[in-house]
């Protein structure tokens, strides 16, 4: 076996080994555990304080294309029986503008629906659940709901999009504060919190959970080789360019769109 493949092997093994020892406040954990519509649902359903909620499909670490921006990576991107739309963001990192960023997701969710052809009377509601090891907001509450209101009158303000932001920092003894507990530690043996113990159980002692996330660790590590490939091709990019090659000849050197090119040249110039 070449030495190449062996590092690989080994680099796969040892992410596999790294990401069971994490908790469900790291995003790329909790991409994984959630991927499972048991545990998403279990989630969902805490948080949302619903029991009438039922996932039927979920994507993780759910790609929004975006050709004029930046893509937006959506941690968990569920849809259940009705049609609405559960986006579940992992932010452990206390950075800014938080609000800014839940609106971003939510255009970002918006666009792909419209894309799809919906119309705006069409449109599924969207629910941004946005958990966080900090209390943001620093109101003491284990859940802030986003509440839009109309005037003095308070009349409620229902455009579909609902916000909710959660927290681990803060445990107010309720279902949901447990659960954030939970999340703080990802306990293979504690098995308290429903389908969402019996996959974090699966994941860090079973055999096929082992498996799993060797398969996860795998795609990081191509995505990781990838993403060095397309530095390289980027810098080709824009040295040609400042060669005075054209676009569509770069695109062919670089084996991408010109539309690519493009984006990298305008982020050069910017």
């Amino acid at each position: 076996m070449k030495q190449e493949q062996k590092n690989r092997m080994e680099a796969i093994r040892q992410g596999a080994e790294n990401m069971r020892k994490l908790n469900l406040l790291s995003d790329t954990f909790a991409s994984v555990a959630l991927q499972d519509t048991g545990a998403c649902q279990y989630v969902v359903r805490k948080i949302l304080g619903r029991d009438d909620i039922r996932i039927i499909d979920v994507k993780s670490q759910y790609r929004l294309l975006n050709l004029t921006a930046k893509d937006a990576i959506l941690d968990a991107f569920a849809q259940d029986s009705t049609g609405r739309l559960v986006n579940i963001e992992i932010q452990r990192r206390d950075t800014k503008d938080h609000a800014r960023r839940t609106r971003y997701y939510g255009s970002m969710i918006d666009k792909s629906v419209l894309d799809k052809g919906t119309k705006h009377n069409e449109f599924p509601d969207v629910y941004i659940i946005y958990i966080s090891e900090t209390d943001l907001w620093h109101g003491g509450e284990t859940v802030y709901p986003v509440n839009k209101i109309l005037g003095k009158s308070a009349m409620p303000y229902d455009d579909g999009k609902h916000v909710i932001f959660v927290n681990a920092a803060v445990d107010d003894g309720s279902e949901v504060a447990k659960m954030m507990q939970y999340f703080k530690k990802a306990d293979p043996d504690d098995m308290s919190q429903g389908e969402l113990s019996e996959r974090v159980h699966y994941l860090k002692t079973e055999k096929g959970g082992y498996k799993e996330m060797c398969e996860v660790a795998e795609k990081i590590y191509e995505q990781g080789i990838e993403q060095g490939k397309m530095e390289n091709a980027k810098k080709m990019a824009i040295s040609l360019h400042e060669a005075g090659v054209a676009e569509e000849l770069i695109a062919k050197a670089a084996n991408v769109s010109v539309n690519l090119v493009r984006t990298w040249l305008g982020m050069s110039l910017a």
